[in-house]
C-alpha cells in the first residue's frame, strides 16, 4: 500500500495534522496501534485519569478542524482563574481571564474525549485510517520510506511524520537522536470529588515534594470534581499509590491545604515517571517528527498537548506552501521551516517549566524566601500577569493560521 504521506500514531496530535491536511489533495494515511474505534459517550461515566488543560490557540485549531462541537456536546470544563502558591511560605499569586478581556483562561478536557471528537471527523473525511497497525521495521527503499507491520503488511510514502508519543517506534527505528533526564519524580494523576465547588479556578500548590494541581471538571453540572496532579518522589508516590481511598482522600487533603474543603472521593490512580525528552532534530530528508515523539515537558502546566497542536498545525501549514509553491516536500529545506518555526518556542516552553521545577524544589533559605517574594512581586503587577495570561491563552509568538482569529 502507498501513499503520499503517511503519518504513525492517530493520537490527538497525529489526528489534528492529518485533518489539516484532508484538503490538500495528498492521499493521507493515517495508522494506529489502537482500534480507531468510538464508543458511545456517557455523561455520567467517571472520568478518564487522563486530561489536557487546552489553550485559546488550541480551541481555535481544534475549532477549525471540526472537533471542537464534538468536545463541547461530550464534556468540557472552561475555567477562568489560576491560583498557585507555596506551600513552604507565604508566596501566591493569582490570574484571572478577565485581566486581558478573554472570557476563560483554557478547558480542562479528557484526552478521551478530545481523541473522540477528532475520530469523528476523520471518520467523516477522506483520509485513509488504518487500526490495528503496530509498526515493526522501517527502513529507506528509493525514495520512500518502507514500513513494515507486525503483521507482516508493508506500506510506503515519500514523506513519513511520527506522532507515535514519547516511545515513538518511528523516532527509534529512524534513528534519531534525543537529549533526555529523568526528573526523579512521579505523577499520581486521577479525579476527585470535593466538599466545595472549585471555582472554575485551576489551583496549583508547590510542595517540597513536588507540584500538585486541582484542574476544574464539571459532571452534568456537579462542579465538586476536579482532575489532580501531583507530582512528587518515587518512594512518596509508592506510598500513597499503596493507601486505600479514604487514607489517600485525607492525605491529598492535607497536601493541598483544605482549600475545597474535604476530599470526598477518589477514582483509580494511575502513577506516571516523569521524564523530559527532546529530539535534536525534528527533521530530516522526508521524516518530520510532531508532539510527544519530538518533545515531552514536565506536566506543571499541563501544556505537552497544546504545543503538539501547534506542531500539527505549523507543519501542514509548511506542506501547504510547499504544495502551493511546487516544492518538494521531502527536502530537509522544506521540512526545516516547521523546525526552525517550532523548535525554539518549544524549547523556551520546556525551559520554563525546568525552571519552575528546580526553583521550587530548592530548600536553601535565600531561594525560598526569593520565591515568595518573588510570587508576591508578580501578583502586585498587573502588566506581568496579562503577559503570564497572553502566554497561558497560547496566543504569542509564530502563530499558524489555524490559531488566529
Amino acid at each position: 500500500m502507498r501513499a503520499d504521506l503517511i503519518i504513525v500514531g492517530a493520537g490527538m496530535v497525529g489526528s489534528a495534522l492529518a485533518l489539516a491536511l484532508k484538503d490538500s489533495g495528498l492521499s493521507i494515511l493515517l495508522l494506529d496501534g489502537g482500534p480507531l474505534s468510538l464508543k458511545p459517550f456517557d455523561a455520567s461515566a467517571p472520568f478518564e485519569p487522563r486530561v489536557s488543560a487546552l489553550s485559546e490557540a488550541s480551541r481555535r485549531v481544534l475549532l477549525r478542524l471540526g472537533a471542537w462541537p464534538g468536545i463541547v456536546a461530550r464534556r468540557t470544563s472552561p475555567y477562568r482563574e489560576m491560583q498557585v502558591w507555596d506551600g513552604s511560605g507565604t508566596g501566591s499569586v493569582h490570574f484571572a481571564a478577565a485581566s486581558v478581556h478573554a472570557e476563560v483562561l483554557g478547558h480542562i478536557v479528557e484526552n478521551r474525549v478530545v481523541q473522540d471528537a477528532l475520530l469523528e471527523a476523520l471518520f467523516d473525511s477522506d483520509i485513509g485510517l488504518l487500526p490495528n497497525a503496530r509498526l515493526e521495521q522501517l527502513r529507506r527503499s528509493g525514495d520512500d520510506w518502507l514500513l513494515t507491520l507486525s503483521d507482516g503488511r508493508e506500506l510506503r510514502a515519500p514523506l513519513l511524520v511520527a506522532a507515535d508519543g514519547a516511545n515513538s517506534a518511528v523516532r527509534r527505528l529512524a534513528g534519531c537522536a534525543t537529549r533526555e533526564w529523568d526528573y526523579l519524580h512521579h505523577a499520581i494523576v486521577t479525579s476527585v470529588r470535593c466538599a466545595q465547588p472549585h471555582q472554575r479556578t485551576a489551583w496549583q500548590r508547590f510542595t517540597d515534594d513536588g507540584p500538585l494541581a486541582f484542574l476544574p471538571l464539571n459532571r452534568e453540572g456537579d462542579e465538586r470534581w476536579c482532575s489532580i496532579v501531583w507530582s512528587t518522589v518515587p518512594a512518596e508516590a509508592e506510598r500513597l499509590m499503596a493507601l486505600d481511598e479514604a487514607a489517600f482522600c485525607r492525605e491529598l487533603g492535607k497536601a493541598f491545604e483544605w482549600r475545597l474543603g474535604e476530599v470526598q472521593q477518589a477514582d483509580p490512580r494511575v502513577c506516571v515517571p516523569l521524564r523530559q525528552r527532546h529530539a535534536k532534530r525534528y527533521v530530516e530528508p522526508g521524516l518530520a517528527l510532531i508532539g510527544d515523539a519530538a518533545h515531552t515537558i514536565h506536566p506543571l502546566a499541563g501544556q505537552g498537548v497544546n504545543l503538539g497542536f501547534l506542531d500539527a498545525a505549523v507543519l501542514a501549514e509548511v506542506l501547504q506552501h510547499a504544495l502551493e509553491r511546487g516544492e518538494s516536500l521531502t527536502s530537509e529545506k522544506t521540512l526545516s521551516r516547521f523546525e526552525r518555526r517550532r523548535m525554539p518556542h518549544n524549547l523556551a516552553m520546556m525551559a520554563a517549566m525546568e525552571g519552575f521545577e528546580r526553583l521550587f524544589q530548592a530548600d536553601p533559605l535565600p531561594l525560598r524566601w526569593a520565591r515568595n517574594a518573588g510570587l508576591n512581586w508578580v501578583d502586585g503587577l498587573p502588566e506581568a500577569k496579562s503577559l503570564f495570561v497572553r502566554q497561558a491563552l497560547g496566543l504569542s509568538g509564530d502563530l499558524p493560521d489555524l490559531a488566529r482569529a
